[in-house]
């Protein structure tokens, strides 16, 4: 599947889009989720917990393994993707659009300087990253 190219990423493969209002949306990328294999069970963090970057936001449960997901920036959790638990699959079937995970208000512009461009972050992928 070809990176969005709205998207920016992390390399232990999650994402973040930053929306119009000014918060971002993120979950896990393609890569990720492939790697998992069917997923089965998601632990979501709570709205109002404020995570720093790279701090452990939420849990992905596959048949496989289970995974830590890392706060692509810091802020403040202000919606989470309640269809998840019921329907956790859902981020195999599509990562990028239904299967987001949180919307986060930024702390700080910084955290995003850090995050690869989706052409870098496809570069990264195909050289190894992650592996």
């Amino acid at each position: 599947m070809a990176c969005p190219q709205d998207l920016l990423f992390t390399r232990d493969h999650e994402w973040i889009r930053i929306q119009p209002d000014g918060t971002a949306r993120a979950g896990i990328c393609d890569f990720a989720q492939e790697h998992l294999g069917d997923i089965v069970f998601v632990e979501l963090p709570a709205v109002g917990k404020a995570f720093k970057q790279k701090d452990v936001f939420a849990v992905v449960e596959s048949v496989k393994a289970a995974s830590d997901c890392y706060c692509p920036a810091g802020g403040t959790v202000k919606e989470v993707n309640a269809r998840l638990v019921d329907e956790p699959a859902t981020i195999n079937k599509d990562p990028y659009g239904e299967g987001w995970m949180m919307v986060i208000s930024v702390a700080s512009r910084e955290d995003l300087r850090q995050l690869m461009k989706p052409e870098e972050y496809d570069k990264y992928v195909a050289e190894g990253g992650g592996h």
